[in-house]
């Protein structure tokens, strides 16, 4: 009877706590400068965020090591609900593999809240190369390498353009940059052939005829590009790869905190506000239950970890 007692009061705890939650701004960790899908993926729902839930939601930048830095500061952060973090599919599942030591455990130190959105991909090449699809840039580059260029070591991008080599016995180089940025601003200028990046930093360019879109490796066209084929369309059967953005708790946030931040999340998701934004930047809007979240969370982790293994990727 105690220990039912004690099992109705917790209960009654949590609900009170959800009831009151919040009653103070939340602030929601960018690990990354401002600027950047993932940081504009956080910046483009707070303020419809901060309407629904009656607080402010503030986001703070806390850039450095990959994410790595600003990741950590909210694994340590005390887990009620008002210290979020903008996991990025490169530090949450991609970092763990490629750094020899990283300060946080994604699937211990975590309750994921739901996935934002997925940010499409995209590999393009200057004109100047004459290819036209995918297929023909394959075929070339098993018999010579060519260069591509994505923002760092290690990132989502990369990963794909390795993905790609694997499947396919493609000889390509990779070519790090400090951001996606200037890796098309050499693919522009003819400095390197091709380049993988997200779609919201070439579309433009694609429209223009200034680069060549040679395909997106997701499983669904990009509402950006809808003439763009996929890598499965040009016969990369169950080639699916996009760059996704979510929302972190501490691990031991109230399961009642979460629901709520899931719940107002996904209906700032489907605002047409939300929908229009994610569309420049190339993200399609998603909102999941905590649990389907989690669960590709950790398929994700283990997927990129046999990538890296057989690519030999590593970041000192």
């Amino acid at each position: 009877m105690a220990k039912l007692i004690w099992i109705a009061g917790l209960a009654l705890s949590f609900a009170l706590h959800a009831q009151e939650y919040p009653s103070k701004p939340v602030r929601i960790v960018v690990p990354f400068a401002p600027g950047g899908v993932a940081d504009n993926s956080a910046r483009v729902v707070a303020e419809p965020l901060s309407i629904r839930l009656g607080q402010q939601v503030i986001v703070e930048n806390r850039p450095g090591a990959s994410g790595n830095i600003g990741t950590q500061q909210v694994a340590q952060s005390a887990p009620d609900g008002y210290t979020l973090l903008l996991g990025f599919d490169g530090t949450m599942v991609i970092n763990p593999h490629v750094f020899p030591k990283i300060p946080f455990d994604t699937l211990a130190d975590f309750a994921p809240v739901t996935k934002l959105g997925d940010a499409t991909l995209i590999l393009v090449a200057h004109p100047s190369i004459g290819f036209k699809s995918l297929s023909q840039m394959i075929e070339a580059a098993k018999s010579k390498p060519y260069p591509y260029g994505t923002s760092g070591t290690g990132g989502t991008p990369h990963l794909a353009a390795e993905l790609l080599k694997l499947r396919t016995g493609a000889q390509l180089e990779h070519v790090p940059y400090k951001g996606g940025g200037p890796a098309v601003v050499d693919v522009l200028g003819g400095q390197i052939p091709l380049v993988f990046t997200a779609i919201a930093s070439a579309q433009q360019y694609v429209r223009n005829g200034r680069l060549v879109a040679l395909g997106v490796p997701s499983a669904r066209r990009s509402g950006a590009l809808p003439d763009v084929p996929t890598f499965q369309e040009s016969g990369l059967a169950g080639f699916d790869v996009a760059s996704w953005t979510g929302i972190f708790a501490p691990a031991k946030t109230p399961p009642v905190i979460i629901s709520k931040l899931q719940r107002e999340l996904s209906q700032v998701l489907q605002s047409p506000f939300v929908k229009e934004r994610y569309a420049t930047l190339g993200i399609e809007p998603v909102g999941n239950a905590p649990d389907e979240f989690g669960a590709q969370v950790r398929a994700d982790l283990a997927r990129w970890q046999e990538v890296v293994k057989a690519a030999n990727v590593k970041v000192e």
